[in-house]
């Protein structure tokens, strides 16, 4: 999708910059009352515009044509394409005071100050370019990382100069500050624990049910060995519940695969239980008359 978004701006941007390029010069058009419109001038800045977002999109697309599972890989392509919208701004915002005849020297040495100014009074935006830039060096996550920040899990989808993006599993993107990446668990060099607790009614004859779990476990495994990377293990009784005993199973699966891994160990258990002729649990109520 991205993509297709660049190709379809790289054309408008070019299209746009090379009828501007093949009109050349234009004259100055009075529009009275001592007004007047240099149009050559207004060409030519549009010329700059429409050539940088040209440029820029032109490398955003050759960016979104490399494919690469290597987390780091994917970190700094994306930091890459981040900067250079940053860059394209402040290219056009040069090259449009330069045909103004601006003088340079003295803009730049003003932006200083302003920049200084600034800084005092936006002491969070530092802060969160200096964390990220120490993110990236400490390794401490990559884009295509599974992570944990203040209670919210997901996937990290773009690392910014100062923004880090985290989509979660219902599609949810959160963007988090850099400074505010504090307390990080890092889940994707992990493997995880897909739990699932099943009921039984205490009528079941517990020894001959354990008997035939391995042959259960077994079957399950073979059925998903995407998923699963190992055979699910059986842990005992977990609780001795008002109508039902609980069974734990635990099965080791990949962090992205940690609730999918839950509802199949869960679906199978049921099924395989049941062809075992076990049935699950009904609330029952034991009423005594004196």
């Amino acid at each position: 999708m991205n993509r297709t978004k660049h190709l379809v701006k790289l054309l408008i941007f070019a299209l746009a910059a090379g009828i501007l390029l093949l009109v050349g010069a234009g004259k100055g058009l009075d529009l009275g009352k001592g007004f007047a419109l240099d149009l050559a001038g207004v060409g030519r800045i549009l010329l700059v515009i429409f050539a940088v977002l040209a440029a820029e999109h032109l490398i955003l697309l050759l960016i979104s044509l490399f494919k690469t599972e290597n987390h780091r890989a994917r970190t700094y392509l994306t930091l890459t394409a981040n900067s250079i919208r940053y860059i394209a701004v402040i290219v056009i915002v040069i090259g449009v005071l330069s045909l103004l005849n601006v003088d340079m020297p003295t803009i730049l040495a003003g932006l200083g100050v302003i920049a200084l100014i600034i800084g005092f009074g936006a002491e969070s935006l530092i802060t969160d370019v200096v964390t990220g830039f120490f993110i990236l060096m400490d390794n401490q996550y990559n884009v295509g990382d599974i992570i944990e920040v203040g209670g919210f899990r997901g996937t990290v989808s773009e690392i910014g100069i100062r923004t880090t993006s985290l989509t979660d599993t219902g599609g949810n993107v959160k963007i988090i500050n850099n400074s505010e990446m504090k307390n990080i668990l890092n889940r994707s060099d992990n493997s995880s624990k897909a739990v699932a607790d099943f009921s039984i009614p205490y009528e079941t004859d517990l020894p001959k049910l354990e008997a035939r779990i391995p042959e259960l476990t077994a079957w399950i495994y073979q059925c998903h060995p995407d998923i699963f990377k190992s055979e699910p293990k059986y842990l005992g009784v977990q609780a001795l519940s008002s109508s039902s005993v609980d069974l734990r199973f635990v099965a080791e699966v990949g962090e992205s695969d940690i609730y999918s891994g839950a509802r199949i160990l869960n679906h199978d258990l049921f099924v395989g239980f049941r062809g075992l002729g076990v049935e699950c649990p009904f609330p029952q109520v034991d009423v005594h008359n004196k």
